[in-house]
């Protein structure tokens, strides 16, 4: 019986890393075969240039019952799990590394190492996770944060949230993503406070707080991805029945969102955290190769989205110092 699950947004994602330099990549922790199997088939698709950091006897051992090649690939060896995140997050932070991702460790050990105040990599910006959804039924990738991080985010974490996703959208290609804003309901009530946020959040939008998206919310699910739903209950907005994003009210919801979808309606899930100084590739334990490499592809573009940012800020400072110094 055939696959049901179609790839061709995911395929579409790592086709476009061929034009890339492979992004120099952290490993924390490979000690599982799909793990370390996950990291050199990103590599041997030039997506990343991985540094394998953990217990490297086990390591070699591991690519060696598994039939892997581990040659040309940088190892550093770490006694256990949490010194392999220790190490990580050091090669981040002294620029060896351009993004971190998760092996078989726990992903609270990764992430108390990069929200560390002394060596983490934390910025300005409150760290969240984005799930980037291949959904069979769905005509195009569908953002969902946050799933995996924020379990009760305020208001003011949603703005985070918010901006984000937003630039991820922006590195993947979409100019101006369309966000819903998920709730229960599609009215304004006192009773479901994430309607209130939702109100607050497209409100700040048309203030310019937040930019670079169309905002709609709050919205209940049907309205945000079902066209016919939306018609049906009078919803005018160009967001509404063709969302990119949804801003899930809270994680419980994300995470019971994200999840049917993958066991009820065949997606595939890729996964990565952002608001760190660089992108973090989270993904489960359970997850599959294919879907670690579609990880890879998504902070491949991040990451070479920010370098092309950060290298015309720079640019834009030259230029302002050579003008301030003429006569």
């Amino acid at each position: 019986m055939p696959d049901p699950r179609t790839h061709q947004k995911y395929d579409a994602l790592i086709e476009s890393c061929r034009a890339l330099t492979p992004v120099a990549t952290a490993v924390a922790h490979p000690c599982d075969e799909s793990s370390l199997a996950g990291a050199l088939q990103a590599a041997q698709a030039k997506i990343i240039k991985p540094i394998l950091v953990g217990p490297e006897e086990r390591i070699r051992a591991l690519a060696a019952a598994s039939h892997l090649d581990l040659a040309g690939l940088d190892l550093v060896n770490a006694q256990h799990s949490h010194e392999s995140a220790e190490k990580a997050v050091a090669l981040v932070r002294a620029g060896e590394a351009h993004a971190l991702m998760k092996g078989s460790l726990h992903t609270d050990e990764l992430m108390a190492e990069v929200v560390h105040k002394d060596t983490g990599l934390r910025t300005e910006r409150r760290i969240s996770h984005v799930f980037v959804m291949d959904v069979p039924t769905y005509p195009k990738p569908l953002f969902i944060t946050d799933a995996a991080i924020n379990i009760f985010p305020t208001l003011e974490d949603k703005v985070d949230i918010l901006k984000n996703v937003i630039g991820l959208a922006h590195a993947l290609g979409l100019k101006s993503p369309k966000v819903a804003i998920l709730s229960a309901i599609e009215t304004i009530t006192s009773k479901i406070p994430s309607t209130i946020d939702a109100a607050a959040l497209c409100k700040m939008a048309d203030r310019g707080q937040i930019s670079g998206a169309l905002l709609d919310g709050p919205l209940a699910l049907d309205n945000a991805i079902s066209p016919q739903a939306a018609q049906i209950k009078h919803i005018e907005s160009p967001v509404a029945g063709d969302a990119d994003i949804l801003l899930a009210p809270d994680l419980e919801a994300g995470n019971i969102l994200a999840k049917e979808l993958v066991f009820l309606a065949n997606a595939d899930a890729a996964g990565i955290v952002l608001g760190a100084r660089v992108p973090i590739i989270l993904t489960s334990r359970a997850d599959n190769v294919r879907a670690r490499m579609a990880s890879c592809a998504v902070a491949s573009l991040y990451a070479q989205a920010a370098r092309m940012t950060s290298l015309k800020a720079e640019d834009y400072r030259s230029r302002d110092a050579a003008q301030a110094k003429r006569p």
